[in-house]
This record gives structure tokens, C-alpha cells and sequence, in this order.
């Protein structure tokens, strides 16, 4: 049984092929990036010069993303990235994106511990409904806050359900007001 702490092995043979040490199997980039939205973390490791490949890969899967009409990142915050670089050690950026993130795992983390602890409306008929559906929406936010096009489709769910499309299309209106504030 593999160990959902430490970070999924990935190994990029020279043929360029990416191998899974867990399941002795290959993977695409979309197997990876459903590995990361599940909430596993992976390490791509070149075969050959032991190189750490994964920030490399993880870019790609963002830029694939994106250029397939994902838009999660606005241009405004893909312009204030390349300034980043331009700065010497990358100024703030790298650390402010890491707390907010962060944060944002944590407030996640907190809203569902508090719609459920000692909570009377967790009494009240229809709450567990309503508490999946939250937990949904916090999916769907977080993946597309991460680069991901929403979250896994469940065993025999129908694609593209009324309320992932509602959400998807908040989401949207959502990023494209932040563009306009930039």
C-alpha cells in the first residue's frame, strides 16, 4: 500500500516516457495532474542524471491547461510571475503565493471542521446535502485555483452536471473581475 505522505516517484526514462514506481506502469501528464488534484504530491526524477524534473513538469502541466481555454491564471498575475523573474532571488512573489495558498488550505481545512463540530444546524434534515454540496464548490475552487480544470469525475457521475457548470461558470465571472481590477 503506497504511503499518501510521501510524494508519488515518477521517473522520466531517456525515451521521455514517465514511468510510476507504485504501480510499474506509464503516465501521461493528465494521469500526473489527476495524481495532484487527489491531493498527492509527485517527484519526476530523471532516470538517468537523478535530475529533480518535477517543477518542469508541473509548468508544463499548467501551460497545457491553459492553452487549451482553462484560463484559470488572468493575465495580470501571469505578467506580475514573468516580473518576478525579473527580479534578483524572485522578490515576494514566491512567498506570497505559497501563504496564500496556504491560507487558503487552512480556511478549507476550518469551514468543514466547523460545519460539523458541535454545530445544532448538523442536526437539521438536508444538512449532509447541503455539506457535500459545499465541499464540492471548495473542490472545484481550490482545483481551479491550482491549475486543474475542476474536481475528479466520480465513479458514474454524468458529465458536465448543471451544478459543476454553475460553478464553473461563477469561477469564470469571478477570474475575469479580478482581471479587470489589474
Amino acid at each position: 500500500m503506497a504511503d499518501d505522505n510521501k510524494p508519488l516517484l515518477i521517473k522520466r526514462y531517456a525515451s521521455r516516457r514517465l514511468y510510476n514506481t507504485e504501480t510499474s506502469d506509464y503516465v501521461t501528464l493528465e494521469d500526473i495532474a489527476g495524481f495532484i488534484r487527489s491531493g498527492r504530491e509527485v517527484q519526476i526524477i530523471d532516470l538517468k542524471s537523478g535530475d529533480d524534473l518535477t517543477r518542469q513538469y508541473l509548468l508544463q502541466i499548467i501551460a497545457e491547461h491553459e492553452s487549451r481555454g482553462e484560463n484559470v491564471l488572468p493575465v495580470g498575475v501571469l505578467n506580475d510571475l514573468v516580473r518576478s523573474y525579473m527580479v534578483p532571488g524572485g522578490g515576494m512573489m514566491p512567498q506570497f503565493l505559497q501563504s496564500s495558498f496556504d491560507m487558503l488550505r487552512e480556511s478549507q481545512t476550518k469551514m468543514m471542521k466547523n460545519m460539523t463540530a458541535m454545530n445544532p444546524i448538523a442536526k437539521m434534515p438536508g444538512f449532509e446535502a447541503l455539506q457535500a454540496q459545499q465541499e464540492a464548490f471548495l473542490k472545484a475552487m481550490t482545483g481551479a485555483w491550482s491549475g486543474s480544470s475542476g474536481p475528479e469525475k466520480e465513479a458514474g457521475e454524468e458529465e458536465g452536471g448543471e451544478d459543476l457548470d454553475d460553478i464553473k461558470r461563477q469561477l469564470a465571472e469571478l477570474n475575469s473581475k479580478l482581471s479587470k481590477l489589474k
